[in-house]
């Protein structure tokens, strides 16, 4: 059997290796339009700063070391540019020579290219592929500019963002949204935002790009109505599956354009699949249509694809978009489904926000994180969950996810039997304390309220108490808080009204969980601040 795989990178070169792990007489060929068939996109930026110092470490494997090792055929600078289902031949257009090849089976492993505005300049790139790499890093060494803007608050455009800066290049960049990162929540986002400008990003936010201008050897953007000058730019504002040939070809096209495959990763045509940032998979959650262009699911689905080609009976079971980044010496991480993404799918859910030490507090270096958690409100099932902090976080996220895929509730992330010692984690892992806060929430024990509702709530009769210390409240407090430390709380209560409910904050929900179990033992209603004051306060400075 003779399979062409058009494309290489995770999808494309996994399905090739896989193929013939399971075949040895398989006949495979690659074809890859660019020069590279296998390297490591995700490592992109980092070569730009010289993080990464050769581009040769971006290769992951190479024509000659995919023939040596699994002989299989790659032709690089091979451009497909028809597919012909009748006859089941591919057109390939090779150094100025255009020539057929037969396949028995087709993988279309296209990938996604990147959104590109209506105007050209030396001074004006996009970041997709190796060669767009060696462009900047050869434009950035030969102009030596001072200044950059980028445009797009995504993980490709912060991590350049950040690259940029570390070479020592002004950046501003400017994000069309209200918030850097679209799998994040405003909320959270908003921690991320004064890091990164206490690193130098100049962060500009609902920035509606208008028009591109060279002028003095510079690029001028306007947006807003307001145009700067710099000296480079990068348009990071996504990417659209490239599916052209497919569309050519009248297979089915989803969402965004991308091409439906089945969970055998076939596509309306049972000879061919298709894999990648190029298709329409389904969410993990929801089992919606999705589109999610992440290395990840792309090397899964390589992998069912040929599983399939050889007659094995694999299923992609879906992709939750787990995914982490690190800014400066920051992490941010998501998996599952944020709160716009449960709205849209009319998942009755809730969410707690903890703030939990990376390890023991008593163990040297412990560093807080935020940790949001969102969870169907029926069943306590765990949808989403997202974390920023400095230590940590990937093992959190990873642990999240995995309970997403297992279905896991609230109680059993409380049960679950993490390892633990004091350079570590804590007795009491962020997971289990997430677990924990989780099962107050859905068993009574405490109610809770979050910042989004602090001004409407303040519109009615009620008493906002505030248990954190004398100093810590005069720093700064809720409008019309009183301040009644936790420790003298049982001595005062005579000084809060029991027919009013009360709104309890503290830095960040721990003292003030312990003050609603006080108040509710003495005949209060009360309510928990989600995420404490902490949480409120800057949430309020990104408004």
């Amino acid at each position: 059997m003779k399979t062409v795989i058009v494309g290489g990178v995770a999808g494309g070169a996994t399905a090739a290796a896989r193929l013939r792990r399971l075949d040895e007489h398989a006949e495979i060929l690659i074809l890859e339009r660019s020069a590279y068939v296998s390297y490591a996109n995700c490592g992109l930026p980092y070569y730009i700063s010289g993080v990464i110092e050769k581009e040769e470490e971006l290769t992951i494997q190479t024509p000659e070391s995919l023939k040596r090792r699994f002989q299989i055929e790659v032709r690089v600078r091979s451009e497909v540019t028809k597919i012909d289902r009748a006859k089941k031949t591919v057109t390939v257009k090779q150094d100025g020579k255009t020539y057929t090849e037969s396949y028995d089976k087709l993988i279309l492993s296209p990938g996604a290219k990147a959104v590109t505005p209506a105007f050209e300049s030396d001074k004006l790139f996009t970041l997709r592929t190796v060669e767009d790499t060696a462009n900047i890093k050869r434009y950035l060494d030969k102009t030596n500019p001072k200044t950059a803007i980028v445009i797009g608050g995504g993980f490709i455009g912060l991590e350049m963002a950040e690259n940029l800066l570390t070479r020592g290049i002004k950046t501003i960049l400017m994000q069309r949204g209200n918030h850097i990162l679209p799998p994040f929540d405003f909320d959270m986002a908003s921690q991320l935002n004064q890091h990164l400008r206490q690193n130098g990003l100049d962060l500009r936010f609902q920035q509606n790009v208008e028009q591109f201008e060279e002028k003095n050897n510079q690029l001028i953007v306007t947006a807003n109505g307001v145009s700067i000058a710099a000296d480079f730019v990068l348009f990071a504002a996504g990417v659209v599956p490239e599916t052209h040939l497919a569309a050519q070809a009248g297979l089915q096209l989803g969402i965004k354009g991308a091409i439906v495959v089945n969970d055998r990763m076939q596509t309306s045509d049972p000879d061919i699949y298709a894999v990648g940032d190029a298709v329409q998979i389904h969410h993990f959650v929801t089992q919606a249509p999705a589109h999610i262009a992440l290395a990840g699911p792309a090397n899964k689905q390589g992998r069912i694809a040929a599983d399939n080609i050889y007659g094995l009976d694999s299923r992609f079971q879906g992709a939750q978009g787990s995914s982490v980044i690190r800014l400066f010496d920051m992490t941010a991480a998501a998996t599952g489904l944020n709160e716009t993404a449960a709205k849209q799918a009319n998942i009755e859910y809730d969410k707690v926000v903890t703030y939990s030490p990376d390890h023991a507090t008593y163990y040297p270096g412990a560093s807080n994180m935020t940790i949001k958690t969102l969870f169907e409100q029926k069943s306590g099932r765990i949808i989403g969950a997202q974390i920023t902090g400095f230590s940590g976080v990937d093992k959190r996220i990873d642990v999240l996810a995995t309970a997403i895929r297992a279905k896991m509730t609230a109680a059993d992330l409380a049960e679950l039997d993490l390892a633990y010692a004091p350079p570590y984690s804590s007795a009491k892992d962020p997971v289990n304390m997430a677990g924990f806060v989780i099962e107050n929430i859905r068993s009574g024990l405490v109610r809770q309220h979050h910042p989004e509702q602090i001004k409407s709530l303040q519109k009615q009769d009620g008493t906002f108490l505030d248990v954190r210390t004398n100093a810590e409240f005069a720093a700064g407090h809720l409008p019309r808080a009183i301040n009644i430390p936790l420790d003298s709380l049982r001595q005062n209560l005579n000084r809060i009204d029991k027919n009013k409910p009360v709104y309890v904050n503290c830095q960040s929900g721990l003292r003030s969980y312990i003050a609603c179990r006080i108040l509710s033992a003495h005949g209060f209603t009360c309510s928990n601040l989600s995420g404490g004051y902490r949480f409120y306060q800057v949430i309020e400075e990104n408004q």
